[in-house]
């Protein structure tokens, strides 16, 4: 059997662009967050018997060489809601992969396509999700939908399972709990660690993304990993509704890849910078327009949007490649344009096919097509022209096909673009090319396409591309897209760490740092005003970052360098606690990430004006924590509430909502939790 990471493997995931941000206090990643972790590889059931191969390894250098890539993650002027930095399956702790169950939605136009291109770096990376998960102990259950529009040979999923067998290496087992409205026997796990569900476009519950299908697709799954980001702009079951029963939901690495594709392309860091735009709909596309018309100096067209902009300049057009309705969109791009000096280029000539004798091809000029003609590639002039601008550029978008409606085995003008592109992309030029029509034709003409950057999915980069959230990234757990340096946050960064989780105005937290100045305090609260104050006071052992815990307390604790010794959460929000609710503060995740984190003889203080809130969180940090928590009792603590809460806040210092409360005599309900030193 081929080894599952092959040195070929290892060249194209080192080639991977996950990028990074230097900065003083607050910076880019460099590395996987979750260095702390490790783990032995396990042996697999597998088609063939072979010996494990250390991914770990391959992966960590991966990390390592890509850390020296100073690409900024933000889009500048993109707000992060639109494209939210996201929690990873290459940050995710390998350690908590072991043993646990994992979907994954993956894109069956890159996997089941019936030219699979093992060249393509979406074929790779999305087989090397699914690997990377069972050499790290995960079970795995595939999620798709597909058609014979992919591949004519793709009829059932016990074909599916047999392509993926092949393509894995692993055994593939088909299941059909969805046809049966039954959840998932987690025993069928015991004849393979790869299962298969039934195809999803059979399901009309899929597309009305229905709350019962998507538990029904995530019974017996603790992770889930979407690595379809072809279908990010939709709100489905299986790519937006399983994240709600989930405990952590996480980007596969193609889906990863393709998000870092969409940064990059929103960056202004390279100049000149042009975009080649085919296809047509200019009317739906105007907004995105405007969009690239605002980072690129150059927008040149070779599609059917390119008959609306020379219908918009006054140039005799075909009436019937006019589309209805766009000419004011295209005059407004064209001003827009003209006010911003960003020029837009159009062919000047075409290749055309005479309608009733396909065989007969002439070149006209794009002002002069007689009837009778239709165009069907760019001509020799606009291919001269469009390779003399591309020449001087430093950076490249080409998205959309270049042909037209009808394509003619006698025209070379795409063909001719392409290669220079392929060309180009090899010296300091920056390429990146969207949709699987521009990609196909990328793969046909080069025999190598590392150096260039491809998305296969242009329908969600368009939707981002006009400022739209996509659906299946917001689905996604958070993450901290932020390198810290604690010696900039900190005086002494070696000092033991508090962490209070939703500090609110953070008067416990600036109080507990001027009575212990041996140890440190980390605030971390969703919209934080405390750092203001924190100057002001001249606290030097303090800091407070704005983000949510729920997600990101992993990924900030992880690299602090000295020890966690307390982490407290004091009076949550009550409805951020209701089950339901996909957000609240204490999911599994961070009880998870507390218990791993947390030093021997650490402590966990909590405490709310609810005792509904302390039950269920005091469950669930006995639940999840891995039996590495105990609860602590202050046996010198004789005012204990009923029910054996404790009847004191033991620090002395009080927050803002706990003085509010005592003060309206009302009662306060608290625990402490221990990691005792005998628990690994």
């Amino acid at each position: 059997m081929a080894q599952v990471h092959s040195h070929s493997e290892v060249l194209l995931l080192n080639k991977f662009s996950f990028c990074n941000f230097p900065g003083k206090l607050l910076q880019r990643k460099r590395s996987c967050s979750f260095t702390r972790n490790d783990a032995v590889l396990p042996n697999h059931r597998r088609v063939q018997s072979s010996s494990p191969v250390a991914l770990k390894v391959a992966v960590a250098d991966d990390v390592k060489k890509s850390s020296n890539d100073t690409e900024d993650h933000i889009c500048d002027g993109i707000e992060s809601d639109v494209l939210p930095h996201i929690q990873t399956l290459r940050r995710f702790p390998k350690v908590e992969l072991a043993g646990k169950v994992a979907l994954v939605r993956f894109d069956s136009t890159i996997l089941l396509n019936q030219e699979l291109d093992p060249r393509s770096r979406s074929v790779f990376s999305a087989l090397f999700t699914i690997k990377y998960l069972l050499e790290f102990g995960a079970k795995v259950i595939l999620a798709s939908d597909w058609s014979n529009k992919i591949n004519s040979n793709v009829l059932s999923a016990e074909y599916v399972a047999d392509v993926f067998s092949s393509a894995l290496k692993y055994q593939v087992v088909t299941v059909k709990s969805l046809s049966y409205k039954i959840s998932l026997d987690v025993g069928a796990f015991k004849k393979t660690d790869i299962l298969l569900l039934e195809n999803l476009s059979e399901f009309k519950e899929e597309v009305a993304n229905c709350s019962k299908f998507a538990q029904l697709l995530s019974s017996g799954v603790d992770i889930f990993v979407n690595d379809s980001f072809s279908l990010s702009h939709k709100i489905l079951a299986s790519t937006v509704g399983v994240a709600r029963f989930c405990y952590a939901c996480v980007a596969g690495f193609h889906f990863e890849e393709s998000l870092f594709q969409l940064r990059k392309m929103a960056k202004l860091d390279e100049k000149p910078y042009a975009a080649i735009i085919g296809g047509g709909n200019l009317c739906n596309k105007a907004a995105a327009l405007h969009f690239l018309a605002s980072r690129c100096d150059g927008l040149i067209f070779v599609g059917l949007m390119s008959f609306q902009i020379m219908h918009a300049l006054g140039l005799p057009v075909p009436p019937e490649l006019v589309e209805k309705g766009a000419n004011d969109a295209a005059s407004d791009l064209i001003q827009f344009a003209r006010d911003k000096n960003i020029t837009i280029l159009y062919p000047k000539d075409f290749w055309c096919t005479k309608i009733h004798h396909p065989n007969q091809v002439e070149i006209f000029p794009s002002h002069g097509i007689p009837d009778g003609w239709e165009p069907v590639d760019i001509g020799p002039r606009s291919v001269e022209e469009i390779t003399s601008t591309i020449t001087k550029c430093k950076k490249v978008i080409w998205v959309g096909p270049v042909k037209f409606r009808f394509s003619s085995q006698y025209s070379n003008g795409a063909s001719k673009l392409t290669g220079m592109l392929c060309k180009v992309s090899q010296g300091t030029c920056n390429v990146t090319v969207i949709g699987s029509m521009a990609c196909k034709a990328i793969a046909k003409v080069s025999s190598s396409i590392f150096g260039l950057n491809m998305v296969e999915s242009s329908s969600a980069v368009w939707e981002f591309l006009k400022g739209r959230m996509l659906p299946g990234v917001s689905a996604l757990d958070r993450a901290f897209p932020f390198d810290i340096d604690w010696s900039a946050a900190y005086h002494d960064p070696a000092q033991p760490l508090v962490v209070d989780i939703g500090s609110g105005n953070g008067l416990f937290l600036l109080g507990m740092a001027r009575k212990r100045k041996d140890l440190n305090f980390l605030g971390l609260e969703l919209v934080t005003h405390c750092r203001d104050s924190l100057q002001l006071s001249g606290i030097t052992n303090g800091y407070f970052i704005a983000t949510n815990a729920t997600s990101t307390f992993r990924s900030i604790v992880a690299s602090y360098p000295g020890k966690l010794i307390l982490v407290s959460i004091q009076c949550p929000n009550p409805d951020f606690n209701r089950p339901e609710h996909r957000w609240r503060m204490v999911q599994r995740s961070l009880v998870e990430a507390v218990s791993d984190l947390l030093v021997h003889d650490g402590k966990v203080f909590l405490q709310s004006d609810i005792e509904e809130v302390m039950l269920r969180m005091k469950q669930q940090f006995l639940e999840y924590g891995k039996g590495k928590l105990v609860l602590v009792q202050d046996e010198c603590d004789t005012k204990t509430n009923q029910g054996g809460w404790l009847g004191e806040n033991s620090f002395g210092v009080r927050s803002d909502w706990e003085q509010h409360v005592i003060d309206r005599g009302a009662p306060m309900y608290r625990l402490m939790l221990s990691k005792p030193s005998c628990v690994k």
